[in-house]
């Protein structure tokens, strides 16, 4: 989800729930990176550092239990290497994305009137914004992937490509885990660690998901509410102007770049909500 890249759309945003799994990285270096540049042997020790460092942060002990018992994940280094860069212009992706899902949106604009509205009076985001980032990134929580989120973003994080980056996310979501909103043993998702209907990584997660439902627990894999009033609020605190517009060169469109800095996603994202919200 959420983050930038440095450069191109790949060709995992075409599956609605593997969108946010292209944010980040310069994946040109993807196919070159050898599978086989760490020693797996060594992997239960790496999990027993991080669990130290993870302490060190005021992790408790149900956070590092997460990493209890897991194995290196073949398959997630498999889909991190095979990953290819997506060159599809604005019109030929927007095209792909946006028309087979417009009916849909417009269905859950009504469903959810009331609860947009209230997000919209809260955090100054328009419902067709919230509800074109549900759609493009999971299909409103249809698919959200199968692959174990932990075990993920631990191989991830233990892989040589990108640790920098994973190592982080890998104590986030042990920071989730600990403070009881998420099940480590249930949680599913893409294969890059992307967690709920809008796809947080866990360092987003941690920044910017709340408790919308007020029910003493974030879930952004089953509340609605939590999903959309915490994606409302991500962008609030990414510098979101109320009342403007988020079209390329308009104020608010430099937040959405935020949300995802590939420069199709990016106005796609931005054109079908303005679908959405009637071609305000």
């Amino acid at each position: 989800m959420v983050k930038a890249i440095l450069g191109a759309i790949l060709f995992a945003a075409m599956v609605p729930a593997l969108a946010a799994a292209q944010t980040e990285v310069p994946y040109r270096y993807a196919a070159t990176t050898p599978r086989n540049c760490v020693d797996r042997a060594k992997f239960p020790a790496f999990l027993t550092r991080m669990k130290a460092e993870a302490a060190a942060q005021g992790v408790g002990q149900r956070g590092l239990a997460a990493l209890d018992g897991l194995a290196f994940d073949e398959s997630v280094v498999s889909h991190d290497r095979g990953q290819k860069v997506f060159t599809q212009s604005f019109e030929e992706f927007s095209g792909r994305m946006v028309p087979p899902r417009l009916g849909r949106a417009r269905q859950m604009m009504q469903k959810h009137a009331q609860l947009l509205a209230r997000i919209k009076q809260e955090f100054g985001v328009p419902p067709g914004l919230i509800v074109a980032i549900w759609g493009l990134e999971t299909d409103f929580g249809a698919f959200l992937g199968k692959f174990d989120t932990v075990r993920s973003l631990a191989t991830l994080a233990y892989d040589c490509r990108r640790p920098e980056k994973f190592r982080p996310e890998l104590v986030a979501i042990m920071k989730i885990v600990d403070r009881g909103d998420l099940d480590p043993a249930t949680a599913r998702g893409a294969w890059a660690g992307e967690i709920g209907q809008t796809q947080f990584m866990p360092t987003t997660f941690v920044k910017f998901a709340i408790d919308y439902d007020r029910d003493g627990r974030i879930d952004l894999v089953h509340s609605v509410p939590d999903v959309l009033g915490s994606t409302a609020n991500f962008f609030k605190n990414n510098n979101w102007q109320r009342g403007q517009g988020w079209q390329p060169g308009q104020p608010n469109f430099a937040a959405i770049q935020q949300w995802n800095q590939a420069e199709v996603y990016a106005r796609t994202i931005a054109y079908f909500a303005l679908q959405l919200e009637g071609g305000r």
